[in-house]
């Protein structure tokens, strides 16, 4: 990506102090969502990067990676995959577990969720707004192998290097913005 795209990506998300408690610095993606110029710059750097992937489908987390996958995986031509929080999805699923600051949550799919005509493994791309401890990210990898489809990468507008999220995935890491 040009110095020029990333400053019109950066300069579209708007930092809110001491949300959601105090010492956050939150990361507020509406308004790159609602900068055309930003969400445009944003999917055209992500289609120019994954075209070549040979991927069959792009698996976004609940709920912000529904926004960029879906709209990747349509200018690719590919089908989308929503990693959900649990209890959200009608068809039967296989749910990953991970640990947060106080307790656990989890992450389902649909057990069908990457199955290919020809019954080859599905290449999936992984996404979702924002990178923290991985968490999430790292229980949505797992559900994606657990399906026996290959996670070939995880990307994330935002990553919060820091807080090395990143080391909780076992698959390779893109982020556009790293602070």
């Amino acid at each position: 990506m040009n110095k020029k795209d990333l400053e019109i990506i950066e300069n579209s998300i708007r930092v809110i102090p001491d949300f959601p408690k105090p010492g956050i610095m939150f990361k507020d993606i509406t308004t790159l969502l609602n900068n055309a110029e930003a969400y445009k710059t944003l999917i055209e750097h992500l289609v120019d990067r994954y075209k070549s992937y040979n991927l069959d489908y792009i698996a976004g987390i609940d709920a912000r990676g529904f926004i960029f996958g879906a709209a990747l995986a349509s200018h690719l031509g590919i089908g989308f995959v929503p990693i959900r929080k649990k209890g959200k999805l009608p068809y039967t699923t296989v749910s990953q577990k991970y640990s947060l600051e106080y307790g656990y949550d989890e992450v389902e799919v649909h057990i069908d969720a990457f199955k290919k005509q020809d019954n080859s493994t599905a290449n999936v791309l992984l996404i979702d707004d924002l990178l923290a401890t991985g968490g999430t990210a790292s229980a949505a990898s797992e559900l994606i192998k657990q399906l026996k489809a290959n996670c070939v990468e995880a990307c994330f507008i935002i990553e919060l290097s820091f807080l090395e999220g990143a080391k909780k995935l076992d698959v390779p890491v893109y982020s556009i913005i790293k602070e």
